[in-house]
């Protein structure tokens, strides 16, 4: 189990090294304060197996932090665009925000000092904050040369809490700020869990597509790494014909029409469930789409992104290249 959660943080650290850290910066920039409220001597030795951790519902191990309406809304509105946070539902979101504290911090504060053992994760609200890297330990600069900066947005703290590292930089405050700070067992049990069961559904939707027999094992798990959850309506729009293919779709619950239009007449062609894939054909021809897929009812959809599906879908294209021909088929067949 050990190796499954190493497996996930290292994905999440990949993702995120160019999504939360500014781009001149690729490294852990994360930790606490010298005066943080949950300092220990030693982080080292912790494990967390997320197959074992069943009791998400311990009131006792739960954090929760009184928070205003305000405060509530405006940490929703900093957290809504961290890519870290969007393996989670809304309940979990929701027990994110509880455990988050906030933190004020004045110009000049040292947030985080390199070498420090991660304890928390942070999520910035406003201020501006400098990076600093000391390139050699044992030399007396103290704080190093500054590598980037974060302005306002964006998060840090989350790789150390992954990997039971120190801190591989220092940030200081160069304004007055808040700051909203998530214990680093939280952010564990939420997260790291959240990430892991997703790959199991995933994973097990994915072997139950015969299209995807091709790929072994561990290609199956990376193509389900690459998913994204997406809820549509009753009746919204997933995919309107015409229009440029960037995302292939695999149905988790719920029901989706096919259609198309022919001479200003909307036909339709099916309706798919659970199991079923559509959207690929776009991405394998590099045509617009030949369809309109609407949802029926509450529909739940496993997302795949062009730069993933092209990555990661190679064993596939063989059978989707006939999907192709049986589909063009059929359009003859219906329309004349």
């Amino acid at each position: 189990m050990a190796s499954v959660l190493t497996s996930l943080a290292n994905k999440l650290a990949r993702r995120l090294s160019d999504t939360q850290v500014p781009s001149s910066v690729r490294f852990d920039v994360d930790g606490p304060p010298r005066n943080s409220l949950l300092r220990r001597q030693s982080v080292a030795a912790e494990s967390f197996d997320p197959e074992k951790d069943s009791d998400d519902n311990n009131e006792e191990e739960r954090q929760i932090y009184p928070k205003s309406d305000s405060q509530r809304a405006r940490l929703t509105n900093a957290v809504k665009e961290i890519l870290l946070f969007r393996c989670l539902d809304e309940e979990q979101k929701s027990r994110v925000i509880d455990a988050m504290q906030e933190m004020k911090v004045k110009e000049g504060d040292v947030v985080i000092k390199q070498g420090d053992d991660g304890d928390n994760f942070y999520v910035i609200e406003s201020g501006t904050y400098d990076i600093y890297v000391k390139q050699n330990q044992s030399t007396e600069e103290k704080i190093g040369e500054k590598v980037g900066s974060y302005n306002g947005h964006g998060s840090f703290g989350e790789l150390a809490l992954m990997y039971n590292t120190s801190r591989a930089a220092s940030i200081i405050a160069t304004t007055d700020g808040i700051l909203w700070l998530m214990d680093r067992n939280t952010f564990r049990r939420i997260v790291l869990k959240a990430a892991f069961h997703k790959r199991q559904t995933y994973v097990e939707l994915l072997e139950d597509i015969p299209l995807l027999k091709e790929l072994s094992s561990y290609e199956r798990t990376n193509v389900a790494d690459a998913l994204q959850s997406r809820v549509y309506q009753d009746g919204s729009t997933i995919i309107s014909q015409g229009e440029t293919g960037k995302e292939m779709f695999i149905i988790q619950s719920g029901t989706v029409r096919i259609s198309v239009k022919e001479n200003s007449k909307e036909v339709e062609l099916s309706r798919v469930g659970k199991g079923a894939y559509f959207g690929e054909l776009a991405l394998i021809t590099k045509r617009p789409r030949a369809a309109s897929a609407y949802a029926v009812g509450e529909t739940k959809l496993a997302v795949l992104d062009v730069a993933s599906f092209e990555r990661l879908m190679g064993p596939c294209l063989k059978v989707m290249q006939r999907n192709i021909d049986t589909y063009e088929k059929q359009l003859t067949e219906l329309l004349g």
